[in-house]
C-alpha cells in the first residue's frame, strides 16, 4: 500500500476521495452484506453506546483475532470503508466490532456532549471492555477522525496500552488537526466537502440544542459556514476546550506520535484533498514505533483499485495484512 497507484482512469485526489464513496465495491464478488448484531453499552456518564458486531465464522474460534474499527466524522457502520474491512476480516475469519461515537448510530445520544477527534477517554473505555471479552488478540483500525482519537489513545496510554490492544492503525487520519481544518475550510474543500459535513452535523447538534435547550448559542450554530465556525460554537465548548484552536491544537496527536509504545501504522496520501502533504508526520519524528505508509495517490479513504466502477478492498487488505504481522 506505501506504493499504491491509483487507477489511470480515476486521476486526482478528488475524484479518488469521491468516486469510490458512491461507487467503490466494498465486498468481493457473491459476498453478502454483513449481517450485524449490535448491542447496546451503558457508558460510565450513563449515555449510551452502540457497537456492532460481525462474529468470526464457526469454524474460526474464539481466539480468532478481533479487529475494532472506529469510523470517521459523521460515519457509522455501514459506510463504504467499513463494510470493506467488514468483508475482509470475514475472509480472514477474525471478529470484528464497530463502535459508534456517540450519535452516529442512527439515534440521538442522551449525554450534553457528543463526539470529537481527540476522544481517546472513550476510545479508551470501549477497547478495556472488548479487551475484557476477547479471546484472541484485539486489534484496532481508525479512520480519518477515529484514526486520530485512536492514536491519541495509544499516546496517552504509552506502556499500558500493550495490555488492551496489539497493533493499531489509523489510516487517512488529520494528525494535524490545524493544518486539515483550514483546508476543508478553503476553497472547493469549503465548497464541497465542509457543505457535505455540515448537512448531517448542523442538523444532529440542533437536537441536541433541542434535548439541552441552551447548551450552546444557536443562532451562532445556523450561521456556521465551515467547520471552524462549527468546532468553535459546538465541539471545543461541549468537550471541554475554549474553542476552535484549542481544541485542534490539544486533539492532535501529530505531535506526541514519539509517545507510542505498541506498533502502529499510519496511512495517508499525499493527495487527500482534507490533510496537506506538509503536514504529514516525518520519519524522525513519528518514534521508532510507528510506521508510515504515504503514497502518492489514494485521495482520502478512498484507495481504488481495478477497473470501473472499481473497488476498495486494497487498503483494508494491506492493513489487515500488516496488522497481522505486527
Amino acid at each position: 500500500m506505501n506504493q499504491y497507484r491509483a487507477p489511470a482512469w480515476l486521476p486526482g485526489g478528488h475524484a479518488q476521495t469521491i468516486w469510490p464513496a458512491l461507487f467503490g465495491r466494498t465486498r468481493t464478488p457473491g459476498a453478502a452484506e454483513p449481517a450485524y448484531r449490535r448491542e447496546r453499552w451503558t457508558a460510565p456518564d450513563g449515555d449510551f453506546v452502540d457497537v456492532d458486531f460481525l462474529e468470526a465464522a464457526a469454524d474460526g474460534g474464539s481466539t480468532q483475532p478481533l479487529l475494532v474499527l472506529f469510523h470517521g466524522l459523521e460515519g457509522s457502520s455501514r459506510g463504504s470503508y467499513a463494510l470493506a474491512f467488514a468483508d475482509v476480516a470475514r475472509r480472514r475469519g477474525w471478529h470484528y466490532a464497530v463502535p459508534h461515537f456517540r450519535g452516529c448510530s442512527g439515534e440521538l445520544n442522551l449525554a450534553p456532549r457528543a463526539y470529537h477527534s481527540g476522544d481517546y477517554e472513550e476510545i479508551g473505555w470501549v477497547l478495556q471492555r472488548l479487551r475484557a471479552r476477547a479471546a484472541g488478540p484485539v486489534m484496532a483500525v481508525g479512520i480519518s477522525l477515529g484514526g486520530n482519537a485512536l492514536m491519541r489513545w495509544a499516546e496517552e496510554a504509552g506502556e499500558s496500552a500493550a495490555g488492551v490492544a496489539a497493533a493499531v492503525a489509523s489510516v487517512c487520519s488529520p494528525l494535524d488537526l490545524m493544518a486539515s481544518g483550514e483546508a476543508i475550510g478553503r476553497g472547493l474543500n469549503r465548497q464541497v466537502y465542509a457543505r457535505m459535513f455540515l448537512r448531517t452535523m448542523k442538523p444532529r447538534a440542533l437536537a441536541k440544542w433541542a434535548q439541552h435547550p441552551g447548551l450552546f448559542d444557536r443562532d451562532r450554530l445556523l450561521a456556521a459556514r465551515d467547520l471552524r465556525d462549527f468546532d468553535e460554537v459546538f465541539t471545543g465548548p461541549l468537550h471541554g476546550f475554549k474553542g476552535t484552536d484549542d481544541y485542534w491544537t490539544r486533539a492532535s496527536a501529530k505531535p506526541h506520535l514519539h509517545r507510542i509504545r505498541i506498533p502502529a501504522l499510519a496511512v495517508n496520501a499525499r493527495n487527500d484533498p482534507f490533510i496537506p502533504a506538509w503536514s504529514l508526520p516525518e520519519r524522525a519524528a513519528a518514534g521508532s514505533f510507528v510506521e508510515l505508509w504515504q503514497p502518492a495517490h489514494g485521495g482520502h479513504v478512498g484507495f481504488p483499485a481495478g477497473a470501473p466502477p472499481a473497488h476498495v478492498l486494497a487498503m483494508p487488505e494491506a492493513v489487515a495484512e500488516w496488522l497481522a504481522r505486527a
